[in-house]
């Protein structure tokens, strides 16, 4: 698995349409849920690229402070279904940390998580905040990292 971080401005029209068809097909499709994907944050954020053989199939978008939330965050976290048995979200979440910290020189990160995977993330050092709530027809909590 190899890992590139680019800009919004950066990412071909090829890589583009990869992410969202990813995105397409794991949020809408496998997890039936309806929503408004392209919601013009896209532009504001650092995409972590995960390829395997010139093929995109881990993603995440990452936020300074302030864009999303009071701290820097990780969204839009999504793995192939054909390529989770891997371990590629634990490499997708260390890259995407790691970019964090190297691009926005921080530590402290925020995360809207789905309910089911508070385990994954809590192995990635990430602690539940407050309260769950719906999020697109799905349960979902805060979790930060500092």
């Amino acid at each position: 698995m190899n890992f590139i971080t680019k800009s919004f401005k950066e990412l071909d029209i090829y890589e583009l349409y990869q992410i969202l068809q990813l995105r397409s097909e794991v949020f809408v499709v496998e997890q039936d849920c309806v929503y408004q994907d392209l919601d013009f944050k896209d532009q504001k954020a650092l995409h972590i690229l995960g390829c395997k053989n010139n093929k995109i199939v881990a993603y995440t978008r990452l936020f300074k402070p302030g864009d999303y939330f009071k701290n820097a965050s990780i969204g839009r976290v999504v793995v192939a279904k054909n390529e989770r048995k891997y371990g590629y979200g634990h490499q997708l979440m260390k890259a995407s940390i790691t970019a964090i910290q190297e691009h926005f020189n921080t530590t402290h990160i925020t995360i809207s998580a789905q309910v089911y995977l508070k385990d994954f993330y809590k192995s990635h050092q990430f602690k539940k905040v407050g309260e769950e709530y719906l999020e697109d027809g799905i349960p979902h909590m805060r979790m930060n990292r500092n």
